[in-house]
């Protein structure tokens, strides 16, 4: 039972049912109140899928923020890349 609520807990990142926006807003809103840089930094899905291989040819791929003003605003403040 405490590894199941361990499981589900903010700290351990993004989980494979996320979206970009649940992610952020998991990340942000838990008992620590991550920043959304360090949210953006947990969240932030890579083109080798955050993998150890082909590190130094990945790129992040923009957060998707579509139909969330407030998280747009945040990554445009923070020169994050996002598609609306």
């Amino acid at each position: 039972m405490a590894l199941c609520a361990a499981g589900c807990s903010a700290e351990m990142g993004r989980t494979i049912n996320d979206t970009d926006i649940s992610c952020l807003r998991k990340q942000m809103g838990s008992e620590i109140h991550t920043s959304f840089p360090l949210a953006a930094n947990t969240c932030q899905r890579w083109t080798n899928h955050n993998t150890i291989f082909n590190q130094k040819s990945a790129k992040p791929i923009p957060l998707n923020l579509k139909g969330a003003p407030d998280l747009q605003a945040q990554a445009e403040e923070y020169s994050y890349t996002y598609t609306k």
